[in-house]
């Protein structure tokens, strides 16, 4: 599965870097995601790799708080990417004229670096609040195959209410906010198709949505199912709380490449 991921991530990214006509604001924001989806599938299937074939079951703190922050931290950038790429439409549909006006190179470069200065600032403290006000453990056992934040906090001895309020304010700010914002978006896309003058004008603007779309499915609903099963899933069994958690860092890398290549005529 990550050699797939990794074979579809990189074809995606030559493709478009080869391909001059591929040099717009769409692609360049799929290139984006692309580099995060390595970024989160590198970051976690080495140790499950390891674990498996050299049974590496071990991982100093630091280490486990560092592959921490990169798997909430880019998965938190990917939402934004994902939040640029659905005004990218909007903007694409409303007023085509004005497209390449409105998103510069400079602009979507702008839109890349806030999404991953949001995912540091958001991220950022969950480390340094387990480091220094969570030293002590009842077990050392993590039952997840990756340092997840809310399966190390419970492991924790310490007080752990501004852990998990904080961790719940970043699934508000990111799950929530971000999905509301893309789906009050995609309801003015769908106002704006509804008028255009014929079926195939139609169809043909909103297939060049599709793709987008189902992306955002394969990214929200394993990490939303994921996240509710922690939070309130008592009764579920661990081993589906794992497989879960490890659908949402490692089909979105191998799905999307395909959706895109799938349903982009020009890639």
């Amino acid at each position: 599965m990550y050699l797939v991921a990794v074979v579809g991530i990189v074809t995606i990214l030559a493709v478009i870097k080869v391909e001059c006509s591929l040099h717009q604001p769409m692609y360049f924001f799929l290139c984006m995601l692309a580099v995060i989806e390595l970024v989160l599938s590198t970051s976690t299937m080495t140790k499950l790799l390891a674990i498996f074939w050299f049974g590496a079951h071990n991982i100093d703190l630091d280490a486990c708080l560092t592959q921490m922050f990169f798997i909430h931290c880019f998965a938190t950038v990917e939402s934004g990417i994902f939040l640029a790429m659905t005004f990218d439409h909007y903007v694409a549909i409303y007023d085509p004229l004005c497209h390449t006006l409105v998103l510069t190179h400079a602009a979507v470069g702008l839109l890349g670096l806030a999404a991953l200065l949001r995912g540091v600032l958001y991220i950022g403290p969950l480390p340094l609040m387990i480091r220094l006000r969570l030293p002590l453990y009842r077990t050392q056992i993590i039952a997840h195959s990756y340092c997840e934040h809310v399966a190390i906090v419970t492991l924790a001895c310490g007080d752990t209410t501004v852990n998990n309020l904080h961790g719940m304010g970043i699934g508000f700010l990111v799950l929530i906010l971000d999905s509301l914002a893309i789906t009050a978006s995609y309801v003015m896309i769908f106002r704006v198709v509804t008028g255009l003058a014929t079926p195939e004008a139609r169809l043909k603007t909103l297939g060049t949505c599709s793709s987008h779309i189902c992306a955002i499915l394969v990214f929200y609903l394993p990490i939303a199912l994921s996240s509710l099963t922690h939070r309130f899933g008592h009764h579920v069994p661990p081993h589906i709380h794992i497989l879960l958690a490890n659908f949402y860092l490692l089909i979105p890398p191998i799905l999307n490449p395909v959706v895109y290549a799938v349903h982009t005529k020009q890639i």
